[in-house]
């Protein structure tokens, strides 16, 4: 049983020891020499002028997620996209891949539809 699990051990270790060793070499390498001016706030090359946990309007975070809901359409046609030529040239599922993407589009317009509709895409 534990035979079947060691490769997954040995790729966590692998990669905690990737992950890990750079920052520890980092930590112990590098110079540290903090002063009030290393450690002050810094903003664009000015004090800090406001408060960093202020709020953020609602609409921001629903733009945000509708960005983010549709910009992974891509990672959905793009797989699609490239082995469409071997879709077209067969002839069981020709119609079944090309019906298939058209649905998926359509219900991301019918969603999309939707935001533009209640108003989501507008900022003042």
């Amino acid at each position: 049983m534990l035979e079947n699990y060691f490769p997954v051990f040995v790729f966590i270790a692998v990669g905690a020891v990737v992950g890990g060793l750079p920052m520890l070499l980092g930590w112990f390498l590098s110079p540290s020499r903090p002063d009030s001016e290393k450690l002050s706030p810094y903003e664009c090359g000015f004090e800090a002028f406001e408060d960093a946990r202020m709020k953020f309007d609602v609409r921001f975070y629903l733009i945000a997620i509708l960005f983010i809901i549709f910009d992974l359409e891509i990672a959905f046609l793009f797989p699609w996209a490239t082995i469409f030529k071997e879709i077209v040239e067969t002839e069981s599922i020709k119609w079944f891949g090309f019906v298939e993407m058209m649905v998926f589009i359509a219900i991301l317009v019918v969603g999309f539809v939707y935001a533009w509709a209640k108003g989501a895409l507008e900022w003042e």
